[in-house]
């Protein structure tokens, strides 16, 4: 089997393509792969970080606004697409599968015209501008959230999760938190703003750390390496010795560190909530502004709406708003659990299984 999967731009496309190679490789060890992005994305660290052969090819997204690099995009566009058949004629994959993000758009479509199988997978509960373009072209759709199945065609649309949710699922508890200087014996709270940080969440959480000090609860906080320096300054002007509050840049095993916390801060993307579904996390959600067609906050308000998370719109987030949320889940037994169990009972453990299932059909 010849897999070639494509996405870029975040984390949030990135991470479930890389779930599913990791999982047709443990099926098919002889299965072979190539995974096609961009220089300046995220992916260009993270998959050839994981192993997985990796191709790059150069776009760029449209501007809003009137502007002349909007004339670059489309050459660009229309290049990338004559690069990704070049690439693909010479890899000759069974099927292309696309994660979101621009670069997809190119490969995806190339891979149609090429006459090969194609599945695009929609993470969020708003279809990107990437993936409404190839729905028209590809096989199958994958999503994640019912609410977009109205954005695609409907005899394409499969309803599969997120491959991150399976990878996390099968995780034990551990004593991950003594990594961190912090007792695994002891309720813990989550901080984090998304693989790059957040700024609007580091005010919050820095203005509200000398409440924290003083709770029954320890808090585990990352600031984003492209924040640290300056989060970290601040902590220490603040902290004497707080050995129940750790601040660090960056949380680079996550899911383990996921399935030892109790509650979880943090914005609402969309692999995000994948991950703290299938582990049945109570979370208070702030989700970001700064994202298209504000999906956030609309994948946020699908959990809320049962009862499965609390959320803290951006322009609410400070130190009252955000302490009061967590003291209601860490100092409220039954409202954390029952909240538990409702997150729990929206996560797909089965994810993967489900998009594997589609791939087989395609390509048998």
């Amino acid at each position: 089997m010849k897999v070639l999967v494509s996405g870029g731009g975040t984390g949030g496309h990135i991470y479930p393509a890389v779930s599913l190679v990791k999982y047709i490789q443990k099926k098919h060890p002889d299965a072979e792969f190539l995974f096609v992005g961009t220089k300046k994305g995220l992916e260009s660290k993270i998959v050839p970080d994981q192993g997985i052969p990796f191709e790059t090819i150069e776009i760029q997204g449209f501007r809003r606004s009137l502007s002349p690099s909007n004339f670059k995009t489309v050459y660009l566009f229309l290049k990338s697409i004559t690069d990704a058949k070049k690439i693909i004629k010479k890899f000759q994959p069974d099927i292309v599968i696309g994660t979101g993000g621009y670069v997809c758009g190119s490969v995806v479509y190339a891979a149609h015209k090429l006459k090969i199988p194609t599945i695009i997978h929609e993470q969020n509960s708003v279809a990107g501008v990437t993936n409404k373009f190839l729905s028209r072209y590809v096989d199958k759709i994958g999503i994640c959230f019912s609410d977009v199945a109205k954005d695609f065609p409907s005899q394409k649309v499969v309803m599969v999760g997120n491959p991150r949710a399976q990878e996390v699922a099968g995780i034990e508890k551990s004593d991950v938190l003594k990594e961190y200087e912090l007792n695994p014996e002891i309720p813990t709270v989550l901080i984090f703003g998304g693989s790059r940080g957040a700024m609007a969440i580091n005010d919050a959480v820095l203005e509200s750390l000398p409440i924290l000090v003083d709770k029954k609860y320890q808090v585990l906080y990352a600031s984003g390496d492209i924040y640290f320096e300056e989060v970290d300054k601040r902590w220490q002007t603040l902290s004497e010795d707080n050995p129940n509050i750790k601040v660090v840049p960056y949380i680079k095993n996550m899911e383990h560190v996921l399935r030892n916390v109790d509650v979880v801060v943090g914005r609402a993307g969309a692999t995000s909530l994948a991950e703290i579904t299938s582990l049945g996390l109570p979370s208070i959600l702030i989700p970001s502004p700064n994202v298209t067609n504000d999906h956030q906050t609309k994948n946020a308000q699908s959990l809320v709406n049962k009862n499965a998370a609390l959320m803290v719109r951006n322009a609410e987030l400070n130190k009252e708003t955000l302490v009061s949320a967590v003291d209601k889940l860490m100092m409220n037994t039954e409202k954390k659990e029952a909240m538990a169990k409702a997150s729990k009972a929206e996560g797909i453990q089965d994810a993967t299984d489900r998009l594997y299932q589609l791939i087989v059909e395609l390509t048998s």
